[in-house]
């Protein structure tokens, strides 16, 4: 699905398997990324996806991990050993990947095992840049919904656009919720004034009004 000239929905729903979350691509300059893996099962029409994008897989140098849960990083150890891409998650999530947790990474409510994986770039600031391409993209800590959640804001066609994955939540002991930090980042959130949002498992909103309604009914 394509969402400006240099950025798709390649996965998620229809487009992969239904228990996979959204996985967007974005492509600058012949430099590519992919935030989020999904659960790993239907990796071949998600390389079918990129591939009619226009874009090669080998030209896929990052994964952008927006947080650890396993609908978002279960496929993430195939999609490094197949591309060869960097993989960057923030540090406050990165041990569940590395150590293969079960339990916050929310594999086991999914009856399945998450592969272990090592991330290549470990976020700790409250925001950070990335290049791609000769673009920036900017990583801003969004703590809640997991302890290293993350959104990704960049511009395309002349949008402010953040991959915000799982701003519905849910919250949830097992997972290392936090309420209150939920509540700041979701008001940090609609500080970033996007023109496009690109969800987790509700779709894309277009529009500041629409981005702005949808974060807020969560407040």
């Amino acid at each position: 699905m394509k969402i400006t000239d240099e950025i798709f929905q390649v996965g998620g729903g229809r487009l992969t398997s239904y228990e996979d979350a959204a996985i967007y691509l974005i492509s600058f300059n012949g430099h590519a990324a992919i935030v989020d893996a999904g659960c790993g099962d239907s990796q071949d029409k998600l390389l079918k996806n990129i591939r009619s994008c226009g874009v090669k897989p080998d030209q896929i140098e990052y994964l952008f991990i927006t947080h650890c849960h396993y609908d978002h990083t279960g496929g993430a150890k195939a999609l490094k050993d197949k591309l060869q891409c960097r993989i960057i998650s923030h540090e406050l999530d990165a041990p569940f990947l590395e150590q293969g947790d079960n339990r916050v990474t929310a594999a086991s409510w999914y009856d399945s095992v998450i592969q272990s994986f090592t991330v290549d770039r470990k976020l700790s600031g409250a925001r950070e840049k990335i290049d791609l391409g000769g673009r920036i993209i900017e990583a801003v800590h969004t703590p809640g919904h997991s302890p290293g959640s993350v959104v990704y804001l960049t511009e395309s066609d002349g949008f402010r656009v953040v991959f915000a994955q799982d701003v519905h939540g849910p919250l949830d002991p097992s997972l290392l919720s936090d309420k209150a930090d939920y509540r700041r980042s979701l008001e940090l959130l609609l500080s970033l004034e996007a023109d496009i949002l690109c969800e987790g498992h509700f779709g894309v909103y277009r529009g500041k009004d629409e981005v702005k309604d949808f974060i807020e009914s969560y407040i």
